[in-house]
């Protein structure tokens, strides 16, 4: 049976609860998607207007406007547009009712409890399709979810708390890894190439010298040490030159985009 379970109105800035409907199932997958809201309600400000959070069996939904935000679990299969327009009529409400100077200075948790009958009201009647009084309004808000739908929360936004940890987290970190296999390499420049070239060319022309030197030095004509040393360290030098062109040529890819979330 699809049916709208409890709904909250949270401040945004600090996930404050100022009003909550009274939900009395105490089942194993309520336990957890309550878990899920208080997780959520930490994290509205980083978060778009508008969100989905599935759950398994069970969908979280949320609006935020004029930094309130509207909060509601439902069966899956409950229908979105439904979903949507109980939280859009629960901000109206919420709005006309309390002004922001009001929800912005409240320090305590349910300070608008008394909210909680209207929220009562209007999930009784939408979870009576007979009763439903707005169905001349479902086709604007189904116009505007197709145009803007809601933003599908991945479960490893949530992190863990509590000692619940997401099932998906491994899955959403391998997401975010790009595969060598997909990487492509930049044709060489001719700058590089030249550059590449010529430290080879000044590391061989060291290392002869260097060579040279120590004939000198066994034919004892006077050579100074520090001379060989020198030559050694200039081809080291232009070697080292040598492969960091290389690695520039060879293992350059292009920059690639791993795609996020977009507000």
């Amino acid at each position: 049976m699809s049916m709208i379970l409890s709904a909250s109105v949270i401040r945004v800035r600090d996930g404050l609860p100022l009003s909550a409907s009274t939900d009395y199932e105490q089942s194993t997958g309520m336990q957890e998607c309550r878990k899920y809201f208080k997780m959520l309600s930490r994290k509205l400000a980083q978060l778009p207007d508008r969100c989905t959070l599935k759950t398994g069996h069970y969908n979280i939904n949320f609006i935020s406007s004029l930094g309130v935000s509207y909060m509601m679990l439902c069966t899956e299969n409950y229908p979105n547009v439904l979903a949507f327009s109980f939280l859009d009529e629960l901000q109206k409400e919420f709005i006309t009712t309390y002004n922001m100077m009001k929800t912005n200075t409240a320090v305590r948790p349910y300070c608008f409890i008394e909210f909680d009958n209207f929220i009562q009201r209007t999930k009784q009647r939408y979870n009576n399709p007979r009763s439903l009084s707005t169905k001349i309004n479902l086709s604007d808000m189904q116009m505007e979810i197709k145009l803007r739908p809601p933003y599908q929360i991945p479960m490893c936004e949530l992190g863990s708390a509590n000692g619940v940890t997401s099932a998906f987290s491994a899955d959403c970190k391998g997401a975010g890894k790009i595969s060598s296999a997909h990487q492509r390499l930049e044709p060489a420049t001719l700058s590089g190439i030249v550059a590449f070239i010529l430290s080879l060319l000044c590391g061989a022309l060291n290392l002869i010298r260097g060579f040279h030197a120590i004939e000198s030095l066994l034919q004892s004509d006077g050579e100074d040490l520090n001379y060989i040393i020198a030559f050694f360290l200039g081809t080291a030098a232009c070697l080292y030159q040598a492969l960091d062109c290389q690695a520039h040529l060879i293992h350059h890819p292009e920059q690639t985009t791993v795609v996020g979330r977009t507000a």
